[in-house]
């Protein structure tokens, strides 16, 4: 009934950059929390950043941040993240999520009830 969609991702080089995407359809985003994940082979599922339904603040995981932005735009029921001076351990399926997560949003999994297909970056030389 509810369904996000990735899209953005790619083979991009170290110190390169890309622009992922969270289309949303059967509801509005303006009311939900968005968290964006990734997941490396052998590695458990993390949380990148989030941007919460109060105006839109945002938090970040320590390693992106000052380089992975996440923004909203309402109009287009749409959420982004920009990646930039991706490094190789980037690498992994992203993931884009929504909850209602009441006042700042979280990075735990838990926490997110609606969940995309995943899109995969890589960064390599």
């Amino acid at each position: 009934q509810l369904q996000l969609v990735e899209s953005g991702g790619g083979l991009v080089q170290p110190g390169g950059s890309l622009r992922l995407s969270c289309a949303a359809s059967g509801f509005s985003l303006d009311y939900y929390a968005i968290g964006w994940f990734r997941q490396a082979p052998g590695k458990e599922r993390e949380g990148v950043s989030c941007i919460s339904r109060s105006r839109g603040s945002p938090d970040y995981e320590d390693s992106v941040k000052g380089r992975f932005t996440i923004s909203r735009d309402s109009a287009k029921n749409m959420v982004y993240l920009q990646l930039n001076s991706l490094k190789p351990e980037d690498s992994a399926v992203y993931y884009c999520a929504a909850g209602r997560v009441v006042g700042l949003c979280v990075l735990s999994p838990v926490a997110y009830d609606n969940w995309g297909q995943g899109t995969q970056v890589t960064v390599s030389s």
